[in-house]
């Protein structure tokens, strides 16, 4: 910061903080209320994570509408009206009676959230300038890292003690808190003249939901061959993979006709002059694949200690721990890097240490989170994910004029959860059918379940279930003591080595994000430059690689 630069007050940043932690913290809960929600609701875990993914796919879905509507209609006025809209959601939530209800009150919250995104980024531009514009962005992402610790450690104790319903009553509190805050804001003027482009909308809404539900369904729908629980079929295809590249190609026509609006002088839904260049495609690519792997980890986790080991929220909570707090530290703690390493350096370091992490925690992992080599790589993790985040953020926001705030933030919201949604999503679907492949296998090779035993179980619909749930499965066969035991032992066999082998992939999806992690800028991250990006900062030295 220059000497003549002044600062402003840090009251605006705790509104636009609390903004960000309402989103995580609704997020975070979901996984830590996993059993109490498959209690209450009677539904499997899987229905519990759709609620994630219908969240994100509500963000991700609609985000860049909500940043044209942030550029319409003023950054503040819009962040009232959609903190509203979010408590409002909560109070369903709390109400719920059925998985449905639960199901639609994360998609009202993931509307507001979608409007939201983009707000906060436009509200830290209207509100603060040079290094202390940096710092700010940092705190959104300790924010956001916050929020997950908070999550886990308040989820954990009211889901043990007092049930799941008082966490997200939390939420309705924060929001009612924000409004009470809200008049610290500065107006930000509204731009009547942006037009929002419907066409836009719609492909890019269609495209997300393709490829979202497209990943959501894979297990149960069918990989390649249609299911039984599949809708409909296209010539005995399942309709999920159909979905996925249908989605994709509708994105690609999202981007085509994004250009075409822009070439012909009007307002596309998103600027693409946010991602002119090969630095900050790389940075969406690395982002998609960060936040995807936290959500794939975050499924994994409190599946197996809830589920499998048949643990109590709290205990979900104190097994967490150690993986939020480093994330929220490292998140704060980054930006100090960022006067003596280059982007580049950081993320490609970022990515390496993920890799280790999860390469390790595949080697170590028994039965056991608490044990202290498991809760090291958790440890790991968190810290090249926590670094990566906020990075790649700042990267974003840094390469992007003021006026664009709202279309980095819409971009910056349609990755991130989009990336929460399929990582979910695909977490869910590659250990069911892993644990699946496993069951199959071993039924196979054992000897001591004859095939009269295994007809009397429903094998088409393989899922995470605890010891004492599966004995109480095979209570109701022919099943002998003894084969009961064996069938527990095959269950307990094939859920470890089903997340040993998930844990793997995700380790190769973090070496593989190296690569584009090799094309982040060189400079060092600062203010969002007034007039556009700059262009001497960014240049890169002769002789690397474009």
């Amino acid at each position: 910061m220059s000497a003549t630069e002044t600062r402003d007050s840090w009251v605006p940043m705790i509104v636009i903080a609390l903004g960000q932690a309402i989103m995580s913290f609704n997020v975070a809960a979901l996984p830590v209320s996993l059993s109490g929600m498959v209690e209450s609701f009677g539904v499997p875990p899987t229905t519990v994570a759709t609620g994630i993914v219908m969240y994100s796919l509500s963000v991700a879905g609609f985000v860049m509408l909500g940043a044209k509507l942030v550029q319409r209609f003023g950054s503040t006025a819009v962040f009232r009206v959609v903190i509203a809209l979010f408590g409002l959601g909560q109070v369903v939530m709390v109400m719920s009676p059925t998985a449905t209800f639960m199901l639609a009150a994360q998609l009202l919250v993931g509307l507001a959230a979608a409007v939201n995104v983009p707000a906060l980024v436009a509200l830290i531009a209207n509100h603060y300038r040079g290094q202390q514009q940096a710092t700010a962005v940092g705190a959104l992402g300790s924010a956001r890292a916050a929020a997950g610790v908070a999550a886990f450690l308040i989820g954990g104790m009211l889901g043990t003690f007092l049930g799941w319903r008082p966490v997200f009553g939390i939420l309705i509190a924060v929001c009612a808190l924000i409004l009470v805050l809200s008049p610290r804001l500065k107006p930000e003027a509204a731009r009547p003249e942006v037009s929002i482009d419907l066409v836009g909308v719609v492909l890019a809404a269609a495209s997300i939901i393709l490829i979202v539900f497209g990943f959501n369904n894979l297990n149960r729908w069918g990989l390649g061959a249609a299911r039984p629980a599949a809708p409909f079929d296209v010539m005995g295809m399942s309709p999920a993979p159909l979905m996925i590249v249908s989605g994709i190609v509708l994105l690609q026509g999202f981007i085509l006709w994004c250009r075409r609006v822009q070439a012909r002088g009007g307002t596309p839904l998103l600027d693409l002059r946010v991602i002119t260049s090969h630095q900050e495609r790389a940075a969406v690519i690395a982002l998609f694949s960060v936040v995807a792997l936290e959500a794939m980890l975050n499924f994994s986790v409190p599946l197996y200690i809830q589920i499998v080991q048949g643990r109590s929220p709290i205990e979900t909570a104190v097994a967490m721990l150690p993986f939020n707090l480093t994330v929220f530290f490292t998140a704060m703690l980054v930006v100090r890097l960022y006067p003596v390493l280059s982007p580049r350096a950081i993320g490609m370091a970022g990515f390496a240490i993920c890799t280790v992490s999860l390469f390790w925690l595949a080697w170590v992992i028994r039965n056991d989170w608490s044990a202290l080599v498991v809760m090291s790589g958790l440890i790991l993790f968190g810290i090249g994910q926590g670094a990566l985040v906020t990075l790649l953020f700042n990267v974003l926001v840094t390469a992007a004029p003021k006026e664009l705030a709202g279309d980095v933030g819409s971009l910056r919201g349609t990755t991130q959860n989009l990336a929460a949604g399929v990582g979910t999503a695909v977490a869910g679907a590659v250990l069911v059918a892993l644990l699946s492949a496993g069951v199959m296998r071993s039924l196979a090779e054992n000897t001591r379940l004859p095939a009269g035993i295994q007809s009397q179980l429903d094998l088409e619909s393989v899922n995470f279930v605890s010891n004492d749930r599966l004995r109480d499965i095979m209570a109701r066969t022919t099943a002998t003591p003894a084969q009961v035991e064996e069938a527990v032992a095959v269950n307990t066999e094939a859920r470890l080595r089903a997340l040993k082998v998930g844990l793997l992939i995700m380790a190769c999806l973090a070496l593989l994000t190296i690569l584009p992690a090799s094309r982040l800028p060189a400079y060092r991250p600062g203010d969002i430059p007034p007039g556009g990006p700059p262009t001497a900062p960014r240049a890169m030295p002769e002789g690397e690689g474009a």
